[in-house]
Order: structure tokens, then sequence, then C-alpha cells
């Protein structure tokens, strides 16, 4: 009979969860080096390659492979023989060490989790609580699984209650395109099928746990009927030709996995939720002898990779008017230079009720440019810690008050735009940019100075001016409203031709 000390979990815990924030598990970058050498498409080989080069980056310097460190998940199934040398209760235990990795300071995690949601939404300042799933197993061991997912990826949860009788693939290829960008793909989809809702929501969510093994499975052949799905799944999934960042391309998904589990007959709940390209969770085992030991992948699982970052054209921030954004072509690179303000959610939301109400906002838009982002603070001599971009989407009610009451020329972020944003970025001559979600430690390469410039009771929500050189970002929407997320994807899914182009 095991006795697990409570220092050992919450060890184990903070351990594992600053392990993953700075290492990719080692298949995900084989599947990723796969899919970046078989792209064909140059947009979405190009954003495969930031995402590699930033993943070997953060593996070197142990900094967060993402800006959003997410909110923790964990699965314990603690052994029925397991005893506890404990004072705390499990959840506790697990989120004290969630606290401790993510106030680590020498690789401070980023505090994402607002208490109150629907009321204040206060940050909690150490990312607790984590969202902890607990099943009692036989045995003397406790087997955990951490998982820190983002909201980028986890906004694109879906769920379905279809009748017995419909068809899942049906559901799934017509579901995956209305997800747009944000949730960062290349990445995996996990689908749980049967139970009951909440059932197959879980079971989705479990599923991004297991390894990537879809190229072993083509190899050997589906030896069942939930293979045969996960195989007709990849490959038509793939076939819509969203690709990489949704530019356009041979890879959206590197895999499909499913868990299913009996339903009621008159049911049929099907969930699916995507991991993104900062796919991040570990597996350990608690057995009585001590902390859990994680062991590192080699840097030879990277392949050698460098950005080029000459071959884009420079804008000087200070400068640029609107006949020069005018020139800007859809799915062109642009290198950006000067000063780059930032905002997000709470800073929009705060500035448009500050221009509702007449008054003046602390900061002047006029020929600006506002990055969507909410930065891990900086550790040593960092001027600011990883700074990847949040999904622009979430930002697209805010955009016309923003070019017409500002001056704001235009927007950074990541992902595509909606209809709304696009047409006022039509309407206003602006343009919205996009910087490659899952490069945060390789764009905060880029970014040379930062100081806060307003509303700093919100953390990572406030605005902040970054001085920034070279840093590259994809004309996503230029200044005629045409989306390179509209006509990338369309262009990959004609020349792919396993699946009928759509036509609006």
């Amino acid at each position: 009979m095991a006795t697990i000390r409570q220092s050992d979990l919450i060890e184990s815990i903070a351990d594992a969860l600053q392990f993953i924030s700075y290492y990719h598990p080692a298949d995900y970058i084989r599947n990723l080096t796969r899919a970046y050498e078989l792209e064909q498409s140059e947009a979405a080989k190009d954003a495969m390659a930031q995402i590699l080069i930033n993943s070997r980056m953060c593996a070197e310097g142990h900094r967060p492979i993402c800006q959003d460190t997410g909110i923790v998940n964990v699965f314990l199934k603690v052994g029925m023989n397991v005893r506890w040398d404990a004072t705390l209760s499990l959840e506790d235990m697990v989120n004290e060490g969630v606290r401790r990795a993510y106030l680590h300071p020498d690789n401070k995690l980023r505090a994402s989790v607002l208490s109150d949601p629907i009321g204040a939404r206060k940050n909690t300042k150490d990312n607790t609580p984590a969202v902890v799933h607990v099943s009692l197993v036989p045995g003397d061991i406790v087997e955990v699984e951490v998982a820190a997912k983002g909201g980028g990826s986890e906004n694109k949860s879906k769920f379905v209650m279809l009748n017995p009788s419909d068809s899942i693939v049906d559901w799934v290829l017509k579901t995956v395109p209305t997800m747009g960008a944000g949730w960062c793909p290349p990445g995996i989809l996990g689908i749980g099928v049967g139970g009951t809702a909440e059932k197959a929501m879980l079971m989705a969510k479990e599923s991004l746990m297991e390894p990537i093994d879809m190229q072993e499975l083509i190899a050997r052949g589906p030896a069942n009927r939930v293979e045969e799905l996960r195989v007709e799944l990849y490959e038509k999934v793939n076939a819509l030709g969203i690709g990489a960042q949704g530019l356009g391309g041979l890879t959206t998904v590197l895999d499909v996995k499913i868990k299913d589990f009996p339903t009621h007959a008159a049911s049929l709940p099907v969930a699916m939720i995507p991991n993104c390209a900062a796919t991040r969770h570990a597996h350990f085992v608690l057995d009585g002898s001590g902390p859990a030991k994680l062991e590192a992948p080699a840097l030879s699982d990277w392949p050698s990779l460098t950005y080029d970052s000459s071959k884009g054209r420079r804008v000087d921030l200070s400068k640029v008017t609107k006949a020069e954004v005018a020139t800007w072509k859809p799915g062109e690179v642009l290198l950006l230079n000067g000063k780059l303000l930032t905002g997000r959610d709470a800073a929009h939301k705060r500035m448009v009720d500050m221009i509702a109400k007449g008054e003046t906002l602390p900061v002047d838009f006029t020929n600006r440019f506002i990055y969507y982002v909410g930065p891990v603070d900086p550790v040593r001599d960092e001027v600011v810690g990883p700074a990847g971009p949040t999904t622009a989407t979430r930002m697209d009610k805010f955009v016309r008050t923003m070019l017409e009451k500002t001056g704001l020329l235009g927007m950074v972020g990541k992902g595509e735009r909606g209809p709304v944003a696009i047409e006022a970025i039509r309407d206003h001559k602006a343009v919205s940019l996009m910087a490659v979600g899952g490069a945060a430690y390789l764009v905060s390469k880029a970014i040379k100075g930062a100081r806060t410039l307003a509303f700093a009771d919100l953390g990572m929500e406030a605005i902040y001016e970054f001085d920034v050189v070279d840093m590259p970002v994809t004309v996503a929407v230029d200044s005629t409203g045409t989306s390179v997320h509209q006509t990338g994807p369309k262009e990959w899914q004609a020349k792919i031709g396993k699946i009928p182009v759509v036509t609006a």
C-alpha cells in the first residue's frame, strides 16, 4: 500500500506545469515537422516554421511557448489502496501546485483565470483554481495528467445532440470551418461520442492527452470503427484546405482523437474540442517513492530552422499613412518597426464605454496600430515576456468604434476577422494584420522596449507601448476588405480537390 505525501503531489504538479510551458511533446514536434516538410502553401509553411523555431527557442530558454499559458486541467486516477500523508484536500493540493508553478520567479507564467465570471471578472493572480477531475480505480498508485488549455482553442469547443441516424462526419465537416483560425491550427481535434452531454465533452478533452499516432494508424490500417472514423475525419478535415493559421494549406490537423461511451437509444451526443499549436500536456505516476521526474525531449527532435526576417516589406510605424496602407496586399509579409500600442478585451471594453460617455481616452490612437496581446511578465533581462497575439475576432465588435472615433489605422491579432469587422475595415480603408499564434517567444524577441501607458489595473490586459524591430506579420484583411482567411482556404480546398468548394 503506497503512501503519497502532500509535498510530492504539489511539487509534481508545479514541475509538470513548468515543464509543459516550454516543452512541446516530442510527438507533436515530429508530426509538425513532417507537415512542414510536405506543405506546399508558402504562407502556411512560413507559419509552421515560426511555430517550430519558437518551440526550440522555448525549449532552450525555458520560457513559455505561448503567452496564453492556459487554464489548468488535471485528471487524477487515484488507486483505492492509496494512503495520503496530507492535511489539504486533493483539489487544494493541486491548486497549491498550480500557484507555485505560475508564480515561479525564473519562469513566471501568465495569470489568466478570473473569478466572478459573470460579475467583476477579477484576476485571481496565480491562475488558480484548476479544473480537476478525479476517478477512483483499483491499485495503489496515482496517475496524473496535467494540461494547460489556452483560451483561443478552448473557445472553439463544440457540442451537438445528433439524432442516432445522423452523420458525425457531416457535422464535423460543417462545424470545423465555423471555428475559424483562432484555435491556431495545425493542432489536434478531440472528439467524444456517446454517454450524456457532459460525458461527451469530458471524453473529447481527455482524448487530447493521447499521443499523436495518425501516421502509424494509417500505415497499419484501422482495426475498428473508431479508428476508421479517425482516419476518415483526418483526411477530410485536411481536405478543407484551412491550413496552418487558417491561411490555406495541406495540413489543418495532425491527428483526430476519438473516445466513445455507451449512450441512450434516442441520443447521439457529440463533442469536439481542438488543441492548438501550443498543445501542452504531461503524464506522470506517483507511487510513494517521491515526486515525479519528467524527461526533457532531446534538442535533436527539432528541425534546424532559422527565420529569415529580410523577406518582408519594412514598415515604419511612425510614418505610415493611409495611402501606404492601401498598397498592402492580402497575404503579404510585413516587418513592423517603431512604436506599437497594445490592447485586448478589457481595454477595448473600457475605451468604448469611455467614448460612449464622451470621455477623453488616455492614449492617442491617431495613425497608430494596436496589437491584441496580453504578454507574460518579463524575467531577468527581458523587456517583455512571450507576447504572441490573441484571437482577433473577440475584438470585432469594437472595430468600427475604434476606427471611427480614434483615428486608428489598423490592428494586429491572430486568425480571421468576422464580417462586422471586415465591413468596418473596408469602410475606413484600414487594415488587419496577423501574427502567428503559437510563436509568442519568437515574437517577443522583436520587442526591444515596453512601457505601460494606461489601465495598469488590468494587468496583462493593460495598454502598453512596444518598441518593435522587424516584427513579422501578414496582411490578413486589406483596405478593400479582402480577407486571406477567406481566399486562402478556398484556393487550397480547390487544389486538394477532395471536397467541393462551397461558394457564397
